[in-house]
C-alpha cells in the first residue's frame, strides 16, 4: 500500500513537470541568477522526484557508462560527496582531477587540460572560491574550452558543467537550501512574506568565501521574501550582487535590506542563517595576494583580519538571540561545517546548545544537495526530463534486491 502511494504521487509530481518550460538542456549550471524561474523549479522539482525514486527502491540509473570528473581547487566535505553520490545515482564513475598530480604542474593550459579529461566524461563539477573575480571565470573559460573541442569533433559530447562554489555563487548549496526550505514550508508561494537573515558571524579565522551570503541573497528574493541582510560595518559582499537581490525583492513582492545588528535583525525573523564570511575588500587584497604567492603578505593579512573579526565576538547566534525571532522558534540554517562554540571552537558562529537544538534539521537541510546536483545532471542532458523520468518508472528497476 505505501509502496502504491510512492508510486502515485511520483506519477503526479513527474506529470506537474510538463507544465514548465525550462532552458536547461545543455547548459552549463553556473550562477542562479542566470537561471529562469522554470529553470530553477525544474531543478527543484527533479529533485524531488530523485529523492522520492530512491525511498521507493527504483534505481534511476539513465548513465551505463561514463565519467563525472570532480574538479575541487578548495577543501570540500559535503559537496564533494554530494556531487560524488549525484554521479553515482545517475550510473556515472567519478574522478577526481587531483591538480597536483596532472600535468597542470607543469603549467599545462586550461584549455588543454578541459579537453583531456573530457574524453569519455560527461559532466564536470568545479569548486574554485579561493580568487574573488577568478572562479567563475575559470570555470567559464573551460566551458569555452569544452565548446571548441565538441565542436572541431575532439569530443563525442560536451560535458555539462555544474558549479560547486565559486567567488561568485554557490548554487547547489542556495538551491539545496531553496529545497529545505520547501520541505518545512510546503511550496514556493507559503515563503511570501516570510523574514529570511541573512547574518554575518563571528569566526575565529578568516578568508571565508562570500559565495553562500550572495548565493542565498540572490535567490531567496526571488520567491517574494523579506529578506535582511545583516553584518558589522564593513563587512560588505560584492556590490553589484546586493544590488540585485534587491530588484529581485522589489519584482517578487518581497523586501531587502541591510543593517549593522544582528540583535536589531532578529527580531521576528522565520528563517536565520548566521554564517561567517571575509569583506568584500579584504577578498580583494587577499586574491591579490594569492596570485603573486605573497606567503608574508598573506600571514600579515590574517592578523588583521582576525584581530577585527575579535572586535565582533558578540555575534554569535545563541538563545537570547533565537528569543528574539518569530515566537522565539526561527528555523535556523547553516551550509555546515558550523563555528561552534565550545565544541569546534572557543567562541564561534552559534552557540552550542542553539546549535543542538537544530543539529538535526542542518543535517536534512545537507541531505538536499546530492538530488540537486543530480537534478542539475539530468536537466542537462536530457531535453524532457519528464518523459525520461517517466521512462525510469516504466522500467521499474530495484535498485536493492530482484523483486
Amino acid at each position: 500500500m505505501i509502496q502504491e502511494e510512492r508510486y502515485s504521487s511520483l506519477e503526479k509530481k513527474i506529470a506537474g513537470l510538463k507544465r514548465l518550460k525550462p532552458r536547461l538542456h545543455g547548459h552549463d549550471f553556473l550562477l542562479t541568477w542566470e537561471k529562469s524561474d522554470d529553470d530553477l523549479m525544474t531543478v527543484l522539482e527533479v529533485a524531488g522526484v530523485l529523492r522520492e525514486m530512491r525511498a521507493a527502491n527504483i534505481s534511476p540509473r539513465v548513465f551505463d557508462s561514463g565519467l563525472a570528473i570532480s574538479n575541487f581547487r578548495d577543501n570540500s566535505t559535503r559537496t564533494r560527496f554530494s556531487f560524488a553520490s549525484a554521479s553515482n545515482l545517475l550510473g556515472l564513475a567519478v574522478q577526481d582531477l587531483d591538480e597536483e598530480k596532472s600535468q597542470i604542474a607543469h603549467g599545462e593550459t586550461v584549455r588543454e587540460t578541459a579537453n583531456m579529461i573530457s574524453f569519455m566524461s560527461d559532466f564536470i563539477g568545479i569548486r574554485d572560491d579561493m580568487f574573488l573575480g577568478e572562479g567563475n571565470r575559470y570555470m567559464r573559460e573551460v566551458g569555452d574550452a569544452l565548446d571548441e573541442g565538441f565542436d572541431k569533433g575532439v569530443l563525442p559530447v560536451r560535458p555539462g558543467i555544474v558549479n560547486l562554489q565559486c567567488d561568485m555563487d554557490h548554487p547547489t548549496q542556495s538551491m539545496a537550501d531553496l529545497m529545505h526550505l520547501l520541505s518545512v514550508y510546503g511550496s514556493p508561494g507559503a515563503l511570501k512574506g516570510k523574514k529570511l537573515v541573512m547574518s554575518w558571524a563571528y569566526s575565529p579565522s578568516y578568508g571565508k568565501p562570500l559565495s553562500v551570503p550572495q548565493g542565498i541573497i540572490a535567490l531567496m528574493s526571488r520567491f517574494g521574501m523579506n529578506i535582511e541582510l545583516a553584518y558589522p560595518e564593513g563587512y560588505s559582499l560584492i556590490p553589484e550582487i546586493v544590488e540585485m537581490a534587491g530588484r529581485n525583492a522589489a519584482e517578487s513582492g518581497g523586501s531587502f535590506c541591510v543593517s549593522h545588528s544582528m540583535e536589531e535583525s532578529m527580531k521576528d525573523a522565520d528563517i536565520v542563517y548566521p554564517k561567517s564570511w571575509a569583506p568584500f575588500h579584504i577578498m580583494q587584497q587577499r586574491t591579490e595576494l594569492l596570485k603573486k604567492a605573497d606567503r608574508q603578505g598573506l600571514k600579515e593579512l590574517e592578523q588583521v583580519c582576525l584581530a577585527n573579526n575579535a572586535k565582533f565576538r558578540d555575534w554569535e547566534f545563541d538563545d537570547e538571540k533565537l528569543k528574539l525571532t518569530k515566537d522565539g522558534s526561527a528555523l535556523y540554517m547553516h551550509c555546515l561545517p558550523a563555528d561552534i562554540s565550545g565544541v569546534s571552537c572557543e567562541r564561534g558562529e552559534v552557540s552550542a546548545d542553539a546549535f543542538e537544538q537544530y543539529r538535526i534539521e542542518t543535517y536534512r537541510e545537507a541531505g538536499f544537495k546530492p538530488y540537486i546536483i543530480a537534478a542539475m545532471m539530468l536537466t542537462n542532458r536530457f531535453e524532457d526530463p519528464g518523459a525520461i523520468l517517466e521512462d525510469i518508472m516504466r522500467r521499474d528497476h530495484r535498485r536493492v534486491g530482484i523483486s
